[in-house]
C-alpha cells in the first residue's frame, strides 16, 4: 500500500535534495569549523596516545549501528538513536562532529539514509549540537557532584533530543508556513518526531550508561587516560 500509495515522510536525517541549496551551503559552512578542530583532535589521539584507537572505533560503530536504525513512527516519519552522546563523553564534541560526517556519509551512501547535499545540515544537528550539549550536559551534572550514572543518562537522552530540535529548526527554517512562518512549523516538525523520539532518548541515555559501565570493566585503563575514572573507581 505504501508503493501505491506513497507519503510525505520527514526523516532525522534529512534527504537528498530536500533542502534548498543556499541552506544546504550554510549548514556546511558552519559544521566545517568544527570537523577542521576535530579533524586536528583526532590526529592528536591517534598520535599521542594510540593505545585509545580501539576505543575511538567503539564510538565510531556505535553512532553508526545506532544512527543506522529507522524507527517509524505513527505520524508518518521515522527517528533514530544518534549514538553521538557517549563519544562526546570520551573524547569531545568536535572528534564526534568528525566521527559523526563520516557515518552519515556512508549512510547516504550505502544506505539511502540522509543525502549528499543536505550531508553539511544533517551533520550540524547530529555531528554538532548533539555532541555539545552532551559533552556540556555530562560535564555540567559531573562538577557538581550528581551520580555519574544520572550525568551519562542525561547526556546522552539530551543530546539526542537537540539534536532532533535542531532538524526540526533546520525545517521550520527552509519552508516556513505561509500563515504562521517559521514558530508554526517548527511546532508541526517537532510534534512529526516527537512520538518516537522521547522514548528513543529515553532507550538511547539507558544504552550509553550500560555501555559505560562495561567500559569501567574492560577498558579502565582507557578511560583513566581519559581522566573518566579515578585511580579507584566502581561501577555506575
Amino acid at each position: 500500500m505504501f508503493l501505491v500509495v506513497p507519503n510525505i515522510a520527514y526523516a532525522m536525517h534529512i534527504m537528498e535534495g530536500f533542502l534548498p541549496a543556499i541552506w544546504s551551503i550554510l549548514w556546511t559552512a558552519l559544521a566545517v569549523p568544527f570537523l577542521i578542530r576535530g579533524f586536528f583532535n583526532i590526529q592528536k589521539t591517534v598520535i599521542h596516545e594510540p593505545k585509545l584507537k580501539m576505543l575511538l572505533g567503539l564510538a565510531g560503530a556505535f553512532v553508526f549501528v545506532l544512527s543506522a536504525l529507522k524507527i517509524p513512527s505513527v505520524t508518518g516519519s521515522c527517528s533514530h538513536p544518534t549514538g553521538v552522546g557517549l563519544g562526546a563523553i570520551l573524547f569531545g564534541p568536535t572528534t564526534m562532529s568528525v566521527i559523526g560526517c563520516i557515518v552519515l556519509l556512508f549512510q547516504a551512501l550505502l544506505l539511502a539514509h540522509g543525502g549528499i547535499t543536505t550531508l553539511g545540515a544533517n551533520t550540524f544537528s547530529m555531528g554538532v549540537v548533539g555532541p555539545l550539549v552532551s559533552y556540556g550536559v555530562f560535564h555540567l551534572l559531573k562538577n557538581t557532584g550528581r551520580p555519574r550514572w544520572l550525568a551519562l543518562f542525561l547526556a546522552a537522552s539530551l543530546g539526542n533530543l537537540s539534536t532532533y530540535v535542531t532538524t526540526s529548526f533546520q525545517l521550520a527554517l527552509a519552508f516556513p508556513s505561509e500563515t504562521g512562518g517559521v514558530i508554526f512549523s517548527l511546532t508541526k516538525f517537532l510534534g512529526v518526531f516527537v512520538l518516537t523520539q522521547v522514548p528513543l532518548a529515553i532507550s538511547e541515555g539507558i544504552l550509553t550508561v550500560f555501555i559505560f559501565n562495561q567500559l569501567t570493566v574492560y577498558s579502565s585503563n582507557e578511560l583513566r587516560e581519559l581522566s573518566l575514572l579515578p585511580k579507584e573507581h566502581t561501577h555506575v
